[in-house]
């Protein structure tokens, strides 16, 4: 039971040498995957939507204070599998790195585009109210409307950036922490086996 001014990170164990811990208990290797492919090669499955769910709501709690990932098993794991098991970590969050990137491309292109189309509406407002012979009522309405128009799909443009675009960098930041997480092994009594994956080639 959490007690009142209790810090988040004390709910979090440490290893050996004082760095927090997510640690991960269950059965079987094989429910860290996705039940939907279970019979698919283990460099092959995702990983199990709640188990990255998870894993990524303890890493933004932690952040950016350094983590491992412990894993227990009832039963002792081989070579092959932690191999197996390290692989599936850093290529599944590096995967997720790459859509994040993908959705930043697609947000930062829709924004330019708010924003071009903005200065095209704003040129063709300012142009409008200069060739105007007449000051009718319909007329002026119609220049305010453009006029508006023009600072909404800039003010579109600004905000997809300032909104948007710091929360999808943070995600990234948190990802890459994951896919370049050392990783622990543990059987319900053993002594850890530490385990740290190749570079992801995300700096």
């Amino acid at each position: 039971m959490k007690t009142r001014g209790q810090h988040p990170l004390d709910r979090y164990s440490r290893n050996e040498e004082g760095t927090l811990c997510i640690d991960v208990a269950t059965e079987k290797v094989e429910d860290l995957y996705s039940h939907f492919d279970r019979f698919s090669p283990h460099l092959r499955r995702d990983l199990d939507q709640d188990l990255v769910d998870y894993l990524s709501d303890c890493a933004e709690e932690i952040h950016p204070k350094p983590f491992v990932i412990r894993f227990t098993f009832s039963h002792t794991v081989d070579e092959d599998c932690i191999q197996r098991i390290q692989h599936s970590i850093s290529s599944y969050f590096d995967y997720l790195i790459e859509k994040k990137r993908q959705t930043l491309r697609n947000m930062n292109f829709r924004s330019g585009m708010f924003l071009l189309l903005g200065i095209l509406i704003l040129a063709a407002s300012v142009m409008l109210e200069q060739l105007a012979t007449s000051n009718t009522v319909m007329s002026n309405v119609f220049a305010q409307g453009v006029n508006v128009a023009a600072w909404v799909s800039l003010w579109e443009a600004l905000a997809t950036f300032l909104v948007d675009w710091f929360p999808h960098q943070r995600q990234i930041r948190l990802f890459r922490s994951l896919a370049n997480a050392k990783l622990h092994f543990l059987t319900y009594a053993s002594t850890p086996i530490e385990r740290i994956p190749a570079p992801s080639g995300h700096p």
